[in-house]
C-alpha cells in the first residue's frame, strides 16, 4: 500500500538536499517494525524510535552506548500531541509551543502514565518538542505518533549535523537514514523546565532567555541540581576523541607559534584570515554567534578526522548571544588552556 506524504515545498525551498519521498515511506516502515530511523532537525541529526515502544527505544541506547538513566526527548507533529504524553500542561507550555515550535525549543513537563521509565530516565517527567526541518515534520505527521530521538552519535561525542556525520558515527546501527541536508542551527535545543513553580532553564540553545522572558513576561531562572535530568548536562560532552583545548587568543597564538614543532593541531580562530600551519589546519570562524553554531560541529567533526595532536579553540566572547555555543565548547573541552597557564 503506497502511504501519501504531505511535504511544504516552501520549507523544502529552503534547504539544500533532494528529497525521496520512498525514503520517508520506508522510514515509516522500519518505525512500526520497531527499529531505528536517523532524520535530520534544524538542530541536529537525531536517531529515532517510536516512543511508544520499549523494544525499539532500547535499541536506542545500544546504539549510542546511552547510559539508561539519561532520558531522551519525544518529538511531536503537533502542540497538541503533548496531550498524549504530559498531564498538568500549565499555559506556559501552551504560550511557549505557539511561539516556538515548531523550532529548537523542548519542554519539560510532567510525563503520563503510560510514557516508559526508558524515555524518561525513571523520572516524573518528559521532554517535548516540534522541530522545524520539512522532513522531520512530514516523517512526524504521517507516523502519528511520538519519535525519541537524542542526537545520532555515541553517546558525549560530536554531534552530527549531516547524514555522513550520522553514517561516520552509527553505520550500520541504523536502519534508514533520511538525509536532509546540513542543520540550520546546529546546535542542540534550547530545554526549559516547566514543571516547578518557575520557569528554569536547563540548556541554552537557539532559543535565548531573553525570547523565553519576552513571551512568559519572567526571567527563566538557571536550573540547579533540584531540576530534572535532561539531555546534556554532563560536565564532559560534545567531545572528539581529539583532546580539545580552549584558549584565549594570546594564549593560542603562543601555543602554535612555540610547539608546532613537536605536535600538529587543529585550530578554531575568531579571525577573518586563514593561516598555514606546519603540519596543522588553522580555521577562521564566524564572527557571528548564530553561524558559528550553526558552523561548530561540523567543524569539529572535520579536525577529530585530521589526525592532530590537539584541537585548539579560540574562548568565545563572554555575552549572552554566545551562552549556547560556550555551554558546548566548555563541556567538550577537557582543559582550558588559561586555567591550565595560570596554575603553572
Amino acid at each position: 500500500m503506497t502511504t501519501e506524504i504531505d511535504i511544504n515545498t516552501e520549507r523544502l525551498e529552503s534547504h539544500r538536499f533532494d528529497l525521496d519521498p520512498a525514503a520517508i515511506v520506508q522510514a515509516i516502515s522500519e518505525l512500526n517494525s520497531g527499529n531505528l530511523v536517523s532524520f535530520p532537525t534544524e538542530t541536529v541529526y537525531g536517531i529515532g524510535a517510536d516512543a511508544e515502544n520499549e523494544r525499539a527505544l532500547r535499541k536506542i541506547f545500544t546504539a549510542k552506548g546511552r547510559p539508561a538513566d539519561h532520558p531522551l526527548i519525544v518529538h511531536l507533529a503537533e502542540a497538541a500531541m503533548m496531550e498524549r504524553y504530559a498531564r498538568y500542561i500549565p499555559e506556559s507550555a501552551w504560550l511557549l509551543a505557539e511561539h516556538f515550535w515548531p523550532g529548537p525549543l523542548t519542554l519539560i513537563l510532567r510525563r503520563n502514565k503510560h510514557v516508559s521509565d526508558l524515555v524518561t530516565g525513571g523520572q516524573d517527567t518528559v521532554g517535548l518538542r516540534i522541530p522545524s526541518h520539512p522532513i522531520a515534520l512530514a516523517l512526524l505527521s504521517q507516523f502519528n505518533r511520538g519519535i525519541a530521538a537524542p542526537s545520532a552519535n555515541r553517546f558525549g561525542r560530536i554531534s552530527p549535523t549531516t547524514a555522513d556525520h550520522v553514517r561516520s558515527e552509527l553505520g550500520q546501527s541504523v536502519d534508514v537514514i533520511l538525509d536532509g541536508g546540513s542543520c540550520s542551527v546546529g546546535l542542540e535545543s534550547t530545554i526549559v523546565d516547566l514543571t516547578s513553580e518557575s520557569p528554569r532553564l536547563l540548556r541554552p540553545g537557539g532559543i535565548s532567555r531573553a525570547m523565553l522572558a519576552e513571551v512568559l513576561g519572567v526571567r527563566p531562572t538557571v536550573g540547579d541540581a533540584s531540576a530534572p535530568r535532561t539531555p546534556g548536562q554532563l560536565a564532559s560532552h560534545y567531545s572528539p576523541q581529539t583532546p580539545l583545548r580552549l584558549a584565549e587568543k594570546n594564549t593560542l597564538e603562543r601555543i602554535v607559534e612555540t610547539q608546532s614543532d613537536r605536535y600538529t593541531f587543529g585550530v578554531l580562530a575568531l579571525n577573518n584570515t586563514e593561516k598555514k600551519m606546519k603540519g596543522g589546519c588553522w580555521v577562521s570562524m564566524p564572527r557571528s554567534a548564530e553561524l558559528y553554531a550553526r558552523d561548530i560541529y561540523a567543524r569539529l567533526h572535520e579536525l577529530d578526522r585530521g589526525g592532530y595532536h590537539m584541537i585548539l579553540v579560540e574562548t568565545p566572547p563572554a555575552t549572552k548571544d554566545w551562552d549556547a555555543v560556550r555551554d558546548r565548547l566548555n563541556r567538550a573541552a577537557a582543559i582550558d588552556f588559561n586555567t591550565e597557564q595560570k596554575e603553572t
